[in-house]
């Protein structure tokens, strides 16, 4: 793009780790290496903050944690000292509300966009109004239904709302020989291996998962990839419902495409909280059928009977049938693969999804 180089600040003030601030890293390096100026605000001990820097973007550890003054005139002082940033992107709720006050109360300040990661209901009230619509210049979703959920039950403006789903690295995320996989990780060969890549939170649908392998009659191997703060009561769980020698906890991974490789087919039951899931497009990108429910903009990834099966949010049932028409049906699982990655190839890549981004902030650096 013919664009002059931004000054690009983002701000982010959760200490957990999961699909947004990959997301935050991924965007941030990407529009870096296209010769922008991109920097990090956040807590000293959020693990993004870390991480930025191991991949040599400029973070700085602020006290933005929570909603308090420190935060705010922390965020001010910051804002006042570098009078050169053209686009400050806000990510949580608490970020979001001290850069907006923050920039009020300056006589210079750069435009704000907002970004929604996920589908919780944005509360319907004056002071949240104004931050969307008066304090934010522009809100990104990560699906176009979280989109249409702001415009037709917030009534923001449509004009100023745009959908730009999280992309994934082709180069990273690809198909390759099960085999080898397996063998590489010291996985069994001739077992069917589900998995699940997602952080250890309530919505995520671990649980139903777990009590649908208890269903399922017959040799399957659970993975499940990544850590959280339920780690414990799955654990419980995995032994109440007697599928210890079933079901393996991996934790996190410093690289997921190897475990994506040797599954046989990716299951996501969220039940709450999600827009387009990069586990789901990294499962995609890796030709494997996904099982998964009707949340956030889950659906504009997962076309039912076309790139995998969307079963009812909460229904161990249904998932542990969806599981076993797959197993049962191997070419119909090979063919929702083989969709799967065109779909992702073309709507879901990770150059798509930096230059929307790249053409909203540049648009909105020139108004």
């Amino acid at each position: 793009m013919n664009n002059r180089p931004l000054h690009i600040v983002h701000t982010e003030a959760s200490t957990g780790w999961g699909g947004q601030e990959i997301r935050i890293l991924s965007e941030a390096t990407g529009l870096r290496d296209r010769g922008h100026n991109v920097e990090l605000l956040c807590p000293g001990d959020a693990p993004i903050f870390a991480a930025a820097r191991d991949m040599g973007l400029t973070a700085t550890a602020l006290d933005i944690g929570k909603k308090h003054f420190s935060g705010l005139f922390a965020m001010r002082d910051w804002l006042k000292k570098h009078p050169t940033v053209d686009i400050l992107n806000t990510h949580s709720s608490t970020d979001s509300w001290l850069s907006a006050v923050a920039c009020k109360s300056l006589l210079k300040s750069p435009t704000i966009v907002r970004t929604r990661h996920i589908s919780t209901a944005v509360p319907k009230n004056m002071p949240t109004r104004w931050l969307y619509t008066r304090a934010s210049r522009h809100i990104v979703t990560t699906g176009e239904r979280l989109r249409c959920t702001l415009i037709e039950e917030n009534r923001f403006p449509a004009e100023n709302i745009t959908s730009v789903p999280t992309g994934v690295d082709p180069q990273i995320y690809r198909r390759s020989d099960k085999t080898a996989a397996r063998e590489k990780l010291n996985l069994p060969a001739d077992v069917p291996i589900i998995g699940i890549v997602a952080t250890l939170r309530d919505w995520k649908g671990h649980d139903d998962l777990i009590e649908a392998i208890a269903i399922l009659d017959r040799p399957v191997l659970i993975l499940i990839v990544g850590d959280g703060p339920r780690r414990s009561s799955l654990e419980r769980a995995i032994h109440k419902y007697g599928v210890d020698e079933r079901v393996h906890m991996v934790g996190n991974q410093k690289e997921v495409t190897p475990w994506l490789q040797a599954m046989d087919l990716f299951t996501l039951p969220s039940w709450a909280n999600e827009g387009v899931p990069q586990g789901i497009l990294q499962a995609m990108m890796c030709a494997l059928p996904v099982i998964s429910t009707p949340v956030g903009s889950i659906e504009e990834a997962v076309i039912d009977g076309e790139t995998g099966i969307i079963i009812p949010k909460q229904d161990a049932e249904a998932l542990a049938a969806a599981i076993t028409s797959l197993l049962d049906h191997p070419e119909r699982a090979r063919a929702f693969g083989e969709a799967g990655v065109q779909r992702a190839h073309e709507l879901f890549s990770r150059d798509t999804m930096l230059d929307r981004m790249e053409e909203i902030f540049s648009a909105l650096a020139k108004e």
